[in-house]
């Protein structure tokens, strides 16, 4: 299946689709919310749209000798770098930049969130909120080797770092198939550069620290809808990559690249409440010494396969 790209002209509709589809994740996680609290899941679904206007009414908070720019900045970054990773993701046919390097745009924009996350904390000239940066920065250590091998694994067995020659390999098969350390690593890494789930350590309200204690109002708003938008982005990627794109039978193409996005984005927002959340500093030993090992062997073995295959 080739994938061709469209104008500019389609930008704001690729963004306005990721926002709608972030949109769509935070109802599902208010749902979720209700539930574990007995309430009927309808109930939460709304809670989104009362957390949006609850924060655009709010006063930003001010803190003394703030970094205003860089705070500002750091907010923004979540968002605007989730932005950046879908514009090389293919919409079944159609991408907004069909990059030879779009697997590697894709952990470019990644990489940024380490100084994003980090200036959101650096920012407010307070304690907590600095903790919380270098806990993202210590989190952060742990998954990107993994990350860059698990994104590695694909690429090489379609020959070619432009994601439509990703999907035109999984044509029959799909890559999850035969790399399922890959594939759960990426998965484990987009929950981490979208402070998700286990790996939320970093935007805790706990007096050990967290980027969001000094935000409110639409700074808080921004890197929320940021996190949203990351796990989206995330599971945009993962399905193109991973689980064949437009890859389909009967549908047209763009729909089972939706489908398939928000099945994988409905299960990394349900393991927000599955899973405990992660000491950061506890995640460097296990993820080097037993997550990358298996990442570089899952490499390997789809490197011999590529090999043989000629």
């Amino acid at each position: 299946m080739s994938v061709d790209q469209v104008s500019s002209a389609w930008v704001p509709l690729a963004a306005a689709l990721l926002l709608a589809v972030a949109a769509a994740a935070a109802a599902l996680d208010g749902a979720l919310a209700a539930r574990s609290l007995g309430h009927h899941p309808a109930s939460g679904l709304l809670t989104p749209v009362a957390e949006t206007a609850r924060l655009f009414r709010q006063r930003r908070r001010s803190t003394l000798a703030a970094d205003v720019p860089l705070w500002r900045i750091g907010g923004a970054g979540l968002l605007t770098a989730a932005l950046l990773m879908v514009v090389v993701v293919p919409l079944g046919r159609w991408t907004v930049a069909d990059l030879a390097v779009g697997v590697v745009w894709f952990n470019a924009m990644d990489v940024l969130l380490w100084a994003a996350v980090w200036l959101a904390g650096w920012g407010p000239n307070s304690a907590h909120a600095l903790v919380g940066g270098f806990r993202f920065l210590a989190q952060a250590l742990a998954y990107e080797l993994p990350l860059m091998f698990a994104l590695t694994t694909p690429a090489v067995a379609a020959q070619s770092l432009r994601l439509g020659d990703l999907v035109a390999a999984q044509e029959g098969l799909w890559f999850v198939v035969w790399m399922p350390v890959a594939f759960v690593v990426f998965c484990g890494a987009v929950l981490a550069f979208s402070v998700w789930g286990p790996f939320a350590a970093a935007t805790g309200s706990t007096t050990a620290g967290g980027v969001l204690a000094e935000t409110s109002g639409v700074d808080r708003w921004l890197v929320t809808a940021g996190r949203y938008a990351l796990l989206t982005a995330g599971a945009a990627f993962g399905a193109t990559a991973f689980l064949g794109g437009g890859q389909g039978p009967l549908l047209p193409a763009w729909l089972w690249t939706l489908l398939k996005t928000a099945a994988l984005l409905a299960v990394l927002v349900a393991l927000r409440r599955r899973l405990p959340v992660l000491r950061p500093e506890r995640l460097v030993a296990p993820a080097w010494l037993v997550v990358l090992p298996l990442t570089l062997l899952q490499l390997l073995v789809v490197s011999v396969v590529v090999v043989v295959r000629g």
